[in-house]
């Protein structure tokens, strides 16, 4: 039926761009993409034929670039995917509802590569439908003299985009899930295994977009020895296993694990596959999101390629404003259930993501489109409570205390001409000896362990000025509020943390320059209340009123205010030193750089829904501070307990001033000054320094 159906819009769509019904721009937008979608069938023709494996690695360049060429930086300008082209041409509501029509074709590569015709099929007929709209609208008012007259009413359209994410939500999500959780969808292993990755044509067996940063990645990769491969891959590995058992959880009963990349790294996950083989887990490893409907981001979850192009990820992460309503969200809400019902055998053995973050790409900065789509403040809760609702769904099927994760980082090649020395210097910082940091670490949390709370202060342009209330401990030679963190699931080593308490817990946080998830914030500043966000800034443009919209959509995640989920002291002087050295602070990842100062987290706290479970450190004490008042509501309000988000923002050392830990009698325990440790039996951290 779906053959039927693909062939059936294949030859309507070739028609297209012969056709004369519609005049000008509009007779344009339909014959440029109706020569897109050819072109994308030709592709999975081509791939089908088994020519793609035979291909060139120049030949198989020139295919990858004309998938993507349409909304490369170079072009976007001009093309209709871009909301500000489109409103240019067709006006602000048609030019909305076209560029997302526009953007939602360019999930095609995915889908020619993994010959989803179903997913293929019913993205061309949606286009059909608005291009047989627009024909009829023109031809039955051919008399107007004016063409505006003679176009659709915009809320047709709107509706046809409506119906199309409404009808096909059960169907779009149940594939998303089993791709999540079902071992069997192995597209991506199969390439990772199967592929002889000494040969770099292999990169564009996914259908992603790939540059040369990914071809020098996987380059590098293949010049090291399989000693080196190994030692990355088992680390990576054995953080995932040490977070099972050091957390107490059951592993044995787990089949499967999620593998997360990014492209020119499968010689280090084919190793990895094979370590969790042997730990009875089966590799789960899904594509990140291609498609605007189902929520395609900037930030990227699951494995992928470069991306194309970041302002067209930007322009398009909130399109959900077409058709975000209540009746949409339950709709959606109920055929997320469905979806794990579908694949709950699944779900209930897998055991988690293990993450393999990349940094060192160009930071990208984001410019905001009047044209682009925005979620009214009725829109953004509902998608708070969707979000919210999928997280409480997820953890019937996955059960939070049977479940943990690892993440680890390693540079790409965009990062500079020292690209080789600083991969070798990240693979040794992934490695550091974490007994030594474990005695170190518990120095700072003994002294920390008798304040009420911390006083935290910046220096130079830093004007953080900080009050962190600590929970009482009731009996301090059984009880802690730090944990004490070394490489398992957080790799690499170094920090200690605790969920503090929010009465009393007041000031401004500020950061001169952040990176998190993908977005450069300049002059950051949060300030609080009782723990919780009262007011925020950046300086990334000159409007204030973007300012704070980018902070509320990329870092409150809509919520109207968030409460400081965690604080956190990074120990891991020797990472910060290899950054200043090689000036690359600003390229880390939040996992390396929450390690080189003191940091915050905005959310849900570290224990987020496993409040209720006793965890310990390595010396025998109980870690009591796994909960706030926000998160204390979890029985009697969930609703209320959790923001389904956790963002940590860090102060490097050079921004620090002061850390103090104050006792109740008043007593000044000084941890950090000028950047610097002067706690004694903390010497160790300073010596990177000099």
């Amino acid at each position: 039926m779906i053959d039927e159906r693909f062939t059936g819009a294949t030859w309507r769509i070739s028609e297209i761009p012969e056709e004369n019904c519609l005049e000008g721009q509009w007779k344009e937008y339909f014959k440029k993409n109706a020569e897109y979608l050819l072109k994308m069938v030709k592709e999975n023709e081509w791939v089908l034929s088994g020519k793609e494996k035979e291909a060139s690695l120049e030949e198989l360049k020139q295919h990858n670039f004309e998938m993507y060429e349409d909304i490369l930086p170079q072009n976007y300008e001009n093309s209709f995917a871009n909301p500000a082209f489109a409103a240019e041409c067709f006006g602000k509501e048609f030019g909305q509802l076209l560029s997302f029509l526009a953007a939602e074709l360019r999930s095609f590569p995915a889908f020619v590569y993994e010959n989803d015709r179903e997913a293929m099929t019913i993205r061309m007929e949606l286009f059909l439908e608005v291009y047989h709209a627009f024909c009829y609208a023109f031809e039955e008012n051919k008399a107007a003299e004016k063409q505006e007259d003679r176009l659709p009413a915009v809320s047709e359209i709107s509706e046809m985009i409506y119906w199309f994410a409404s009808d096909y939500s059960e169907t779009m999500l149940e594939k998303r899930l089993r791709q999540m959780y079902d071992w069997e969808e192995d597209f991506a292993v199969r390439i990772i295994m199967d592929s002889d990755l000494s040969d770099i044509r292999y990169l564009y067996r996914y259908g992603e977009y790939v540059t040369e940063n990914e071809i020098r990645m996987a380059q590098h990769l293949n010049s090291l020895s399989q000693e080196d491969i190994d030692k990355m891959a088992d680390t990576y590995t054995e953080g995932f296993r040490m977070g099972f058992e050091l957390a107490g959880k059951p592993l044995h009963k787990k089949r499967s694990v999620n593998i997360r990349y990014f492209l020119g790294f499968e010689r280090v996950i084919k190793k990895a596959i094979e370590n969790f083989e042997k730990l009875s887990l089966h590799p789960v490893i899904y594509r990140a999101n291609p498609s605007v409907t189902m929520g395609r981001s900037v930030y990227k979850t699951g494995y992928a390629g470069a991306s194309a192009n970041k302002q067209f990820d930007f322009d398009h992460e909130n399109d959900a404003a077409l058709f975000c309503d209540s009746k949409f969200i339950h709709h959606k809400l109920e055929c997320y259930r469905n979806g794990m019902e579908a694949v709950k055998e699944k779900a209930v053995v897998h055991a988690g993501p293990a993450v393999m973050e990349v940094f060192g790409a160009v930071p990208f900065e984001p410019k905001t489109k009047s044209e682009a789509c925005t979620l009214d403040e009725n829109q953004q809760k509902l998608q708070v409570e969707f979000q919210a609702s999928c997280s409480q769904i997820v953890r019937e099927y996955v059960k939070p205390e049977e479940r943990s994760f690892t993440i680890i980082a390693f540079p790409v090649p965009e990062i500079g001409d020292n690209f080789p020395e600083i991969f070798n210097r990240t693979v040794e910082i992934n490695i550091l000896d974490y007994k030594l940091y474990q005695k170190i670490q518990q120095t700072l949390i003994d002294a920390l362990d008798q304040a009420e709370y911390v006083k935290v202060k910046g220096c130079g342009e830093n004007c953080t000025d900080l009050k962190v209330m600590l929970h009482t401990l009731k009996n301090p030679e059984k009880e802690t509020n730090f944990e004490n963190c070394v490489a398992d699931v957080n790799i690499p080593v170094g920090e200690v943390f605790t969920s503090p308490k929010l009465a009393g817990t007041d000031g401004v946080l500020h950061v001169t320059e952040v990176y998190l998830n993908d977005l450069r914030y300049q002059n950051l500043k949060l300030t609080f209340k009782d723990g919780m966000i009262t007011d925020y800034t950046c300086s990334n443009f000159e409007k204030e009123e973007e300012n704070r919209k980018l902070i509320k959509d990329k870092v409150l995640f809509h919520h109207d205010t968030l409460p400081i989920g965690e604080f956190a002291i990074g120990t891991n002087t020797t990472a910060y030193v290899f950054a200043g050295e090689y000036q690359i602070a600003d390229k880390l990842p939040i996992l390396i750089a929450e390690k080189m100062g003191p940091h915050f987290a905005v959310g849900d706290t570290c224990y987020s829904h496993e409040e209720d479970m006793m965890t310990y450190n390595p010396d025998g004490k109980a870690i009591v501070a796994r909960e706030n008042e926000v998160s204390a509501l979890r029985h009697a309000d969930p609703d209320q307990a959790y923001f389904n988000c956790h963002t940590d923002i860090t102060i490097p050392y050079d921004e620090l001033g002061e850390l103090t830990a104050v006792t109740a009698d008043g007593r000044e325990l000084v941890i950090i000054r000028n950047g610097r440790f002067v706690l004694p039996g903390c010497e160790e951290l300073n010596k990177p320094f000099e």
